[in-house]
């Protein structure tokens, strides 16, 4: 055997092996398809964008972060809410007010369980955009935001504030217990902030508390802190971001009469008043309190019994 027949050059097993493993094209190309679908199940594209001008009522979703329409809106007619005037009153024209384009305050309606609060926020919204029709103003957005997203409001700010259009933020049932924190976030968006609340954006929430936290949860901070003073004002301070308070109470047994009577006009309920009276008191006592809601559960029975429909 020659010289040049022994000889092999220094690494030539190594490059023949790799070469025998090198793959074809069409496999480079399936794994790529593969780590391009990894990285898309990682970091999913943005959800779709969401026509601000397509709806009036929009629920906002922290995760995935976007504005859910609703095209079917859970509320009653405003002129069937009663023994809440001055509320309703007040609230109806600080709603305008920003529908206009004037200044307007948030607001904060709180009190005893089922009086009408969340109620009377969706029907204010309905009336005002009812007026809107005569042209003066564009129908503002209602924007309901659950408690537990409030720490996403910022992000839900974001969204809104270069609209054009003007949004009602709405929060149903917002308090704070003790170790929330979010309350703080909440504070700053409101009024402390260095942007602030956007000009084309109020908030309203519902309560059954006036300061937003358990009496508890104030006392704790009491006991606890250096300066027992600074840290109730802490607490506090939350509720005064809201230039209106509305208090809403339970009313007394006429009213909740003409809640009923109101409600039997309004959906046909041909029953005589005497009867509808006594079947109404009885009710109210078994629940122990006379509101809103006990009229509103009462007349649903009622129509269920004598096979209307509520729509």
């Amino acid at each position: 055997m020659s010289a040049d027949d022994s000889f092999q050059a220094p690494g030539s097993e190594t490059q023949g092996s790799s070469t025998a493993s090198f793959q074809e094209p069409h496999d480079v190309t399936v794994l790529l398809a593969r780590i391009a679908s990894a990285l898309e199940r990682l970091a999913p594209p943005p959800a779709p964008t969401t026509a601000l001008d397509g709806h009036d009522v929009f629920v906002w979703s922290a995760d995935p972060a976007r504005l859910e329409p609703v095209p079917q809106v859970n509320r009653v007619a405003l002129e069937l809410l009663r023994g809440v005037e001055r509320q309703r009153d007040t609230l109806f024209a600080n709603t305008q007010r920003f529908a206009r384009g004037l200044p307007a305050n948030n607001a904060l309606l709180w009190g005893a369980r089922g009086t009408g609060k969340s109620s009377l926020v969706k029907a204010v919204h309905a009336a005002v955009n009812g007026a809107a029709a005569e042209g003066e103003y564009r129908p503002v957005a209602l924007v309901e935001i659950h408690r537990e997203d409030l720490p996403s409001l910022p992000r839900l700010l974001g969204e809104l504030r270069g609209s054009e259009r003007r949004f009602v933020l709405f929060c149903d049932d917002l308090s704070f217990d003790q170790e929330d924190a979010s309350y703080k976030s909440l504070k700053a968006v409101l009024e402390g902030g260095v942007e602030g609340r956007p000009h084309n954006v109020v908030f309203y929430a519902t309560s059954n508390r006036r300061h937003l936290m358990a009496r508890d949860m104030i006392d704790n901070e009491r006991s606890t802190a250096i300066n027992p003073s600074e840290a109730v004002e802490e607490k506090v301070s939350l509720s005064d971001r809201f230039g209106l308070w509305l208090g809403f109470h339970n009313v007394d047994q006429p009213t909740y009469f003409e809640m009923i009577e109101g409600y039997a006009r309004r959906y046909g309920l041909d029953i005589p008043v005497e009867q509808l009276h006594a079947e109404a008191k009885e009710w109210a006592v078994t629940r122990g309190s006379r509101s809103g809601r006990v009229a509103w559960q009462y007349v649903q029975d009622l129509a269920g019994r004598l096979g209307k429909p509520l729509d």
